[in-house]
């Protein structure tokens, strides 16, 4: 069979085929799935790789690397979310092959114990922010801080969702939509990404003259986010505290989404309604979350399978250039995602 008559049958040009051999991992993944089944609907087989013609995947050599979960315990089911995005990751683009070890440790003041056995390349670290002591013992250790609590001080590279446009996307929304009052809610404002997230909001509001309500919760210094669960008399307070805001609030900004079941129930317990007395954008989007909720809110994603690749990449980076001086950091840019309607096509 002829790569063309592949091409033709997958709907495809000849050198989207041709790439699809030798290089899938820049295929886009429903035209690679279109090939690869007429390929095997007619027991096509590429030629060996050395035969060949045009460009070949070049794998890259596999790293020993190490995520290093801070204030978090080894027992939590929750922590598999970052294996579960590499090994996606890693399905469609051999070029991350890399062998992973998973750390944790109690407090941001102990290194992981098994971390001196590991013999490890690298390491990204997630979680609450390591001390300074343990920073200065990972000094040898190429290592990028990952997405979440860290401060500005933070001497090392970091790869992070970029907040700030989180919030002013959520801004922009909520003017679009009409709304003429709004209120930025969540619980723990403590967490870096929560207080950079409402800031942004706030302030793009200002510009908008998009009148604002902060309504937060209490903060939990000490606390892992990676142990935080929504405690229900707290989303109570919330929704009290929103029900008497005035001018009153309908369009809602939560900035993170672990507590919006919570807070969704006590306002329909206070009788509030979607679409009639109020509009909410989630400032994060986390499939498990979103679709157990009692309703389906337009939501910011932060791009997690995206993350992944370019923290990864960036630790590669760093390991192959362990002394190149100054802290990089990169921030990904979010995407607004918003419920469809029963036909299918974006709601307006």
């Amino acid at each position: 069979m002829l790569i063309t008559e592949i091409a033709k049958k997958a709907k495809v040009s000849p050198a989207t085929v041709s790439r699809a051999i030798n290089q899938p991992q820049i295929v886009a993944p429903d035209s690679l799935a279109r090939i690869r089944a007429v390929m095997q609907q007619h027991n096509y087989v590429p030629a060996p790789l050395n035969r060949r013609r045009g460009p070949k995947s070049r794998l890259s050599e596999q790293r020993r690397i190490g995520v290093w979960f801070v204030g978090g315990k080894a027992s939590s089911p929750s922590h598999n979310w970052f294996q579960d995005q590499l090994l996606q990751v890693q399905s469609t683009d051999p070029r991350y092959r890399v062998d992973l070890r998973v750390l944790f440790s109690n407090s941001p003041d102990e290194l992981p114990t098994a971390l001196a056995n590991e013999k490890l390349d690298g390491l990204i670290v997630q979680g609450m922010e390591p001390s300074s002591a343990c920073l200065a013992k990972l000094r040898e250790l190429p290592h990028v801080w990952f997405m979440t609590r860290r401060s500005a001080s933070y001497p090392g590279d970091f790869v992070e969702p970029n907040n700030e446009e989180n919030g002013r996307l959520a801004a922009d929304y909520l003017v679009q939509k009409g709304h003429k009052a709004a209120a930025v809610i969540s619980t723990d404002p403590g967490y870096s990404a929560v207080a950079r997230r409402v800031k942004a909001f706030v302030e793009r509001a200002a510009e908008l003259k998009f009148p604002v309500h902060t309504i937060l919760g209490k903060t939990t210094p000490g606390v892992s986010y990676l142990e935080i669960a929504p405690v229900h008399s707290e989303t109570d307070t919330l929704v009290r505290t929103l029900l008497a805001t005035k001018p009153r609030a309908t369009g809602l900004y939560l900035p993170v989404d672990h507590f919006c079941g919570s807070f969704f129930r006590a306002l329909r317990e206070a009788g509030c309604k979607p679409g009639r007395d109020f509009e909410a954008i989630l400032g994060n989007y986390n499939p498990l979350v979103y679709h157990n909720l009692d309703h389906l809110p337009p939501a910011i994603d932060i791009n997690l399978p995206t993350l992944v690749r370019k923290v990864v990449d960036h630790l590669m980076w760093r390991i192959e250039n362990p002394h190149t001086a100054g802290r990089i950091g990169v921030t990904i840019s979010p995407s607004l995602l918003e419920p469809k309607p029963a036909n299918g096509s974006p709601t307006a």
